[in-house]
C-alpha cells in the first residue's frame, strides 16, 4: 500500500498532509491565504543598499522588508534544494559584492527562502523554473541528475534524452519524479517550462522595478508537481472547486496522474477522517515519548534546534551500554521523523546518550544517515562526536511548523519560564529596603500578582513585619489578578 496526499482547503488556509505507506503523518505543509509563500517567485527588483562588510545587498522587490542577496547568490553554485532535489554539482565562484552590483541597479531575481522571523526573503540571481520532471536553468549549459535516481543506466538514459531535446543555452535538472518516464513526458515538460520562461522574458521588458514577473504555483498545484511521486497511491482533496481546477491542470500537463486524484465527499472533515487533526498538536510538543519508555526533548531557539535523548522509564534487560544503545537507536528514527514533520531547519544538534563502544557510535551514525536520506530537504550530517553529539544542517526554505502555528508566549516573552513567586517576593523586599534608605515612617501600597502576594502573606510575613518595624512603615499588600507574575508596584502614600 502506497502513501497518500491529503489536502484540506478553507478560505483562510490550505493544509497539505503527506501520509507514508503506514498511513502515518510524515510531512505537513500549511499556507495561509494572507501569508502565502514567495519561494520560486521571480521579480524585477532594484538594489537599495550595498553592504561590503557582509558581502551582500538589499533589494527592493515590492515588499515592506527588502530582500537579501548575498554575493554567493550572484555568481556561485545554483541551489536546487528548494525543489527537494539533491545533486552533486556546485560552482564555487565568488567576487566582491561591490564589483557585481551598484545601488539603484535593476536586477532579475528569484526568491529562494521566505522571510523568516525578522529577516527579509533570501533571493538569488539565478532563475530556476521547476516542472514535473525537470527544472529549467536559463543561460546554463548543464544537465544534472538527482542523486535519488540510483540506477546508472536510467541516469544515462534520461541524460541522453534531455540532451537531445533541450534548447541551446538552457540547462536542466532531471528530477527524481522523472525516473522511468518517457521521451514524450520530458518533451512536454520542456515545452511547458520554455513557455513559462518566454512569458517571463516578455514581461521583464515591459515593467519597471519593483515588480513580480512570475508567481510559482500555489500549494495545491505544487503538491501535484513536487509530492505526487511513484510511491504515492492517491491525492485526496475536500474542495469541489479546487478539485475541478486540479483535474484540469493535471489533464493538461500530467494526464498520466489523473487516476490518482479523488474528491473527499464524506461529511466528516478530511483531516479528522485520516487522524491528522489529532497528530498536529503532538508535533508541537516539546517532549516526545518513545515506545520503550525513553523520550526526546526538542527545543527550538533562534540560533539552532537542540534535541536531547533520555532513557526515561526504560531500564533495559542486560547491560547499561545495551540499554543506552537501544534507546539511541529507537530515538534516532523518531528524531528523523520529527525533523521532517516539524520542518526543522538550520543547525540541529542532537545529544544522544553517550556510548562507550566506538562500533555502536558508527552504527548509530550510519542508520541515522539512512533515515535522513528519506528527507526531501538537503541535509549535511557530521559523525558522532566523542561527547555523543551529532551536528547537522538541514536546508531551511520556509518557517518550521511551530513558527507557522505558534507565536512567542506573551506571558514569558518566549523564554519558556518565569520568575518564581519567591524570587519576585525577594525583589520586593529589596525594593522596600531601597525606599527605607531615603524615607521613614510612611504608608506603602504594594501591588503584586496573587501568587506573589500570598507568598508575602504566608511565607515571608516575618520579613515584611521586620521592614515595617525597622523603618516605621505601614505596608499594605494588595493582590491584583491583572498583574504579570513578575510585575509589581510599590507606591508611598
Amino acid at each position: 500500500m502506497g502513501g497518500k496526499i491529503i489536502i484540506n482547503i478553507t478560505p483562510e488556509q490550505t493544509r497539505v498532509a503527506l501520509l507514508d505507506n503506514n498511513s502515518q503523518l510524515s510531512e505537513l505543509y500549511i499556507e495561509r491565504t494572507r501569508d502565502a509563500s514567495l519561494v520560486g517567485n521571480v521579480y524585477k527588483g532594484k538594489v537599495v543598499k550595498i553592504l561590503p562588510g557582509m558581502q551582500s545587498a538589499f533589494v527592493d522587490i515590492g515588499f515592506e522588508k527588502a530582500a537579501f542577496l548575498h554575493a554567493a547568490d550572484v555568481l556561485s553554485g545554483l541551489d536546487y534544494s528548494i525543489f527537494g532535489e539533491d545533486l552533486d554539482e556546485t560552482v564555487p565562484i565568488s567576487h566582491p559584492i561591490e564589483d557585481l552590483l551598484q545601488e539603484g541597479e535593476e536586477v532579475f531575481v528569484q526568491v529562494s527562502k521566505d522571510s523568516i522571523g525578522t529577516k527579509g526573503a533570501r533571493i538569488t540571481s539565478y532563475i530556476t523554473l521547476p516542472g514535473r520532471y525537470l527544472v529549467l536553468m536559463p543561460g546554463v549549459e548543464h544537465i544534472g541528475v538527482s542523486r535519488k535516481i540510483l540506477d546508472e543506466d536510467e541516469r544515462t538514459r534520461l541524460k541522453d534524452l534531455v540532451a537531445a531535446l533541450k534548447p541551446e543555452n538552457f540547462g536542466f535538472i532531471i528530477r527524481t519524479a522523472s525516473e522511468s518516464c518517457t521521451e514524450n513526458d520530458l518533451k512536454s515538460d520542456i515545452e511547458y517550462l520554455m513557455l513559462l520562461w518566454n512569458n517571463i522574458e516578455k514581461k521583464k521588458e515591459k515593467v519597471n522595478a519593483p515588480n513580480v514577473l512570475y508567481s510559482d504555483l500555489n500549494i495545491t498545484f505544487r503538491s501535484i508537481r513536487d509530492l505526487l511521486s511513484h510511491d504515492i497511491d492517491m491525492l485526496l482533496i475536500d474542495s469541489v472547486q479546487e478539485y475541478n481546477k486540479l483535474k484540469e491542470f493535471v489533464n493538461t500537463y500530467f494526464s498520466n496522474l489523473i487516476s490518482k486524484i479523488s474528491l473527499h465527499e464524506s461529511t466528516e472533515p478530511i483531516f479528522d477522517a485520516y487522524g491528522i487533526e489529532l497528530e498536529i498538536p503532538k508535533a508541537l510538543g516539546k517532549r516526545v515519548w518513545l515506545k520503550s519508555g525513553g523520550y526526546i526533548i526538542i527545543d527550538q531557539t533562534e540560533a539552532l534546534t537542540s534535541i536531547d535523548v533520555n532513557t526515561g522509564k526504560y531500564v533495559g534487560k542486560t547491560s547499561l551500554e545495551d540499554t543506552i544503545f537501544k534507546t539511541n537507536m529507537e530515538a534516532l528514527k523518531e528524531i528523523a521523523y520529527q525533523i521532517r514533520l516539524r520542518n526543522l531547519g538550520g543547525i540541529i544538534v542532537i545529544d544522544f546518550i553517550d556510548m562507550e563502544k566506538e562500533e555502536n557510535r558508527h552504527k548509530l551514525f550510519s542508520v541515522f544517515q539512512e533515515e535522513m536520506n528519506k528527507d526531501r530537504a538537503k541535509c549535511t550530517i557530521l559523525e558522532v562526536s566523542e561527547l555523543g553529539l551529532i551536528q547537522m544542517t538541514r536546508k531551511r526554505v520556509r518557517e518550521s511548523l511551530e513558527r507557522v502555528l505558534c507565536e512567542s508566549c506573551a506571558y514569558c516573552d518566549g523564554k519558556g519560564f518565569i520568575k518564581s513567586p519567591m524570587t519576585v517576593a525577594y525583589e520586593i523586599l529589596m525594593e522596600l529596603r531601597k525606599i527605607a534608605s531615603t524615607q521613614k515612617n510612611c504608608k506603602i501600597m504594594l501591588s503584586a500578582h496573587p501568587s506573589v502576594a500570598n507568598f508575602l502573606y504566608e511565607d515571608e510575613r516575618e520579613g515584611i513585619e521586620a521592614v515595617e518595624k525597622e523603618n516605621g512603615f505601614k505596608i499594605i499588600v494588595k493582590a491584583d489578578q491583572t498583574f504579570h507574575q513578575e510585575y509589581f508596584e510599590v507606591a508611598t502614600l
